[in-house]
């Protein structure tokens, strides 16, 4: 068995529905020590199991090289969406069948995690410093996840000089595509107040139906942009439209929607938030906004070239430099240095039957290999720091 198999059925085996503690963590650590990686681990959020707040864990883990070498990080999460019913084995037994294995992670992304342990055992510790950011809430709220490691380095004074997160870009198959930004992302509640009355006598009640309406109207009918070099076009959805009226001849007093905005960076979360909440004061309404991540771009260049080669050499494919699809952690880690991603073929995260191409393990594991060694030699120009 391939130490990146091994790996990744370690990982699998422990279930860790998001927001993500304990047994897998124990897993990552046990992985990670006798590879000579410092561990610092630690717990952040107060609240209630199944609440935002509810406690997620973290690892930060680090190398270091000698001193003034460059700083690679790897980050990626080991929480995992519920597996759902249907699945034709254990979702949390890894089982191989033929050249797949199954497993809820098995895609997203406790493999690529997996990969990025494997490749260390071909990276002398004199190449340079090598961390790895790991975190049990990406697929939840994300309050207490990567940005708690943020927060972590920045009080430790650690600063990678380049990050690669090990999300599933690749499309029909490995190496085809790699991400070098990724849409912003903006949720806005929608709250018209009305008065409740007999529909039978209107001029005694004030229906806030037709003021939603007409506000979503106008939202559903804005042109947003029509994208840019490297972003598709910003798009607004309407998502939800609440009213809970049980009766059929009462108007109601209150109706409710929200839109969700992905948005490339010709905008900003707080600009499209003001200028969501001006055309719902029009009508009457009020919006709430919550900004779940602002756009960003890796700029091409040495970084994404270097990547890109050696993803080639492994695959014979050249990643196309994509900023489509949903948002990750990224979002967050590009304050902290230049990030790309880049993973396995992503055709079954989130599905019931998660798997993944076992010969793709130990060929990205030669991906990550080669990239890190790469970044660790690179000199970074100032655009795209």
């Amino acid at each position: 068995m391939s130490i990146a198999l091994e790996y990744a059925k370690r990982l699998i085996s422990h279930s860790s529905v998001t927001p993500a503690t304990g047994p897998v963590f124990d897993e990552m650590e046990a992985i990670l020590k006798p590879l000579g990686f410092d561990i610092h681990r630690f717990m952040r959020g107060d609240g209630e199991e199944g609440s935002d707040e509810a406690p997620v864990e973290n690892l930060f883990a680090i190398r270091k090289g000698p001193e003034g070498s460059k700083h690679f990080a790897f980050a990626g999460h080991l929480d995992v969406v519920p597996p759902g019913d249907g699945w034709h084995c254990d979702p949390f037994v890894p089982t191989e069948e033929g050249e797949l294995l199954y497993g809820r992670g098995a895609v997203d992304m406790k493999s690529a995690i997996a990969c990025f342990a494997a490749a260390l055992h071909d990276i002398p510790e004199d190449a340079g410093t090598i961390s790895m950011i790991i975190t049990g809430d990406e697929e939840g709220p994300a309050l207490h996840g990567t940005r708690a490691l943020i927060d972590y380095m920045r009080a430790q004074d650690i600063q990678p000089d380049l990050c690669l997160v090990g999300e599933p870009t690749s499309v029909n198959q490995l190496g085809d595509m790699m991400k070098i930004g990724r849409r912003g992302s903006v949720n806005i509640w929608l709250t018209v107040e009305g008065t409740q009355g007999h529909v039978a006598y209107p001029h005694l009640a004030d229906n806030p139906l037709p003021k939603l309406v007409a506000m979503l109207k106008e939202l559903d009918e804005l042109v947003l942009d029509t994208g840019t070099d490297w972003f598709q076009s910003s798009n607004l959805e309407i998502t939800d439209i609440e009213v809970g009226n049980k009766a059929h001849n009462v108007i109601p007093a209150q109706a409710k929607a929200r839109i969700s905005i992905r948005f490339n960076d010709l905008h900003s979360g707080a600009s499209l938030s003001e200028r969501v909440a001006a055309i719902a004061e029009k009508h009457g309404g009020r919006a709430l906004p919550i900004i779940s991540g602002e756009p960003f771009l890796t700029a091409p260049g040495e970084f994404s070239n270097m990547l890109a080669k050696a993803v080639e050499e492994e695959t014979g494919v050249k990643p196309d430099a994509s900023t489509t699809g949903g948002t990750s952690d990224a979002r967050f880690l590009r304050a902290v240095c230049p990030v790309i991603e880049f993973g396995l073929c992503n055709a079954t995260m989130h599905k019931r039957n998660e798997a993944v191409a076992i010969p793709d393990l130990d060929a990205l594991a030669r991906i990550y290999t080669k990239a890190a060694l790469g970044a660790l030699a690179l000199e970074i120009t100032q655009e795209e720091a």
